[in-house]
C-alpha cells in the first residue's frame, strides 16, 4: 500500500488537495493540511510542504491572516471559473472571454463579494441559469437588475454582463457602494449599472429580476416588497441561506405565490431561484 502511495502523480495529489480545500466547511490551518497530506498518502514533511509551496506559487493557493491564525485556501488573486459561463478576476489578470462567458473584474476590497464565500457562487449561478435558460418577457430589451445589499456589486455586473440591459445596485454601507462604483468603473459598465443608498422599502419600480444574497430573517421579512417589485413572471435568485432553511424559506414564498425554479447547494449553503407567478 506504501508504494502504491508513493507512486502516486503529484498532479493527483494537487487536485486532491484542492478538492479538499474546496469541500472543507471551515477554513483550514497548514498544519491540518500537513497532517491530512500525511495520513492519506504518507507523504514526508518535506514532500508535503514541496508541494503546497508549487500550488501557492502556481496561484492555486493563498495564505491568509484573520484573527492570530494563518488560514491556507484557494486564491482568488488570478482568474478564476465560478460557474459555466462566469469568471472572475482581479483587474491586472488578462482574461480573454470565450463566447457567452463573462469575465468579471472584481478588485480587492473591504465589502462582500468577491467570489470566495459559496453564498455568492450560488448567487451567480442562480442569475446564470436565469438568464441562459429563459428568454425575459421584454420585447424592447428594458430588461432590469435590482442586487439588494450588492457589496461589490459583483451579482448586479453579473446579471447585466449576461444579458440583463441595465441594474441598479443599493446598499447602505457607504464603503460598500465605493467599492461596487469603483468595480462597476473598471468593467466599463458605468452607463448600465447604477450603485444607490436606496432603501428598499422607497423602490418604486419594477424589475426583471432581483437578486438578494442575505440572512434567512432578512429574506422573509422582504419577501412580500419583492413580490411588489417584480414583473409578472419574474425572477428573484436568492442566497445566504443554510441548507436546512431551504423548507421554512420556501413556505414564506410560495404563500406569496412565487413557485420554486431551481436549487442548488455548496458545503452548508443553498440558493434558489423562483418565478412570481
Amino acid at each position: 500500500m506504501q508504494s502504491q502511495v508513493k507512486r502516486l502523480p503529484v498532479n493527483s495529489i494537487k487536485n486532491k488537495i484542492l478538492k479538499f480545500i474546496a469541500a472543507s466547511p471551515t477554513k483550514i490551518i497548514p498544519t491540518a493540511l500537513e497532517k491530512n497530506l500525511h495520513e492519506q498518502y504518507n507523504l514526508e514533511n518535506k514532500q508535503i510542504r514541496s508541494i503546497i509551496k508549487d500550488l501557492v506559487t502556481q496561484g492555486e493557493l493563498v495564505y491568509t491572516y484573520e484573527y492570530g491564525c494563518t488560514f491556507i485556501e484557494r486564491s482568488f488573486n488570478r482568474p478564476v471559473r465560478v460557474s459555466k459561463y462566469v469568471v472572475l478576476k482581479p483587474p491586472r489578470y488578462h482574461y480573454q472571454p470565450a463566447s457567452e462567458e463573462a469575465a468579471i473584474q472584481i478588485k480587492p476590497g473591504a465589502s462582500f463579494g468577491d467570489g470566495r464565500h459559496p453564498t455568492t457562487r450560488l448567487a451567480i449561478r442562480g442569475i446564470e441559469y436565469v438568464l441562459k435558460e429563459f428568454k425575459l418577457d421584454d420585447p424592447e430589451n428594458q430588461s432590469m437588475v435590482l442586487d439588494i445589499g450588492t457589496g461589490s456589486g459583483i451579482l448586479v455586473m453579473t446579471a447585466v454582463r449576461l444579458g440583463i440591459a441595465k441594474g441598479v445596485g443599493i446598499d447602505i454601507d457607504p464603503c460598500a457602494r465605493s467599492e461596487a462604483k469603483k468595480n462597476v468603473f473598471i468593467n466599463g459598465l458605468e452607463d448600465r449599472i447604477e450603485i444607490s443608498d436606496q432603501y428598499l422599502e422607497t423602490i418604486d419600480q419594477t424589475f426583471s429580476l432581483v437578486t438578494a444574497n442575505l440572512r434567512l430573517p432578512t429574506l422573509k421579512r422582504i419577501c412580500s416588497f419583492l413580490r411588489k417589485i417584480t414583473v409578472s413572471k419574474g425572477f428573484i435568485v436568492l442566497s445566504g441561506i443554510r441548507s436546512h432553511e431551504w423548507v421554512d424559506l420556501s413556505k414564506t414564498y410560495s404563500r406569496k405565490n412565487f413557485e420554486s425554479l431551481w436549487k442548488d447547494k455548496e458545503l452548508d449553503w443553498a440558493g434558489v431561484v423562483l418565478r412570481k407567478l
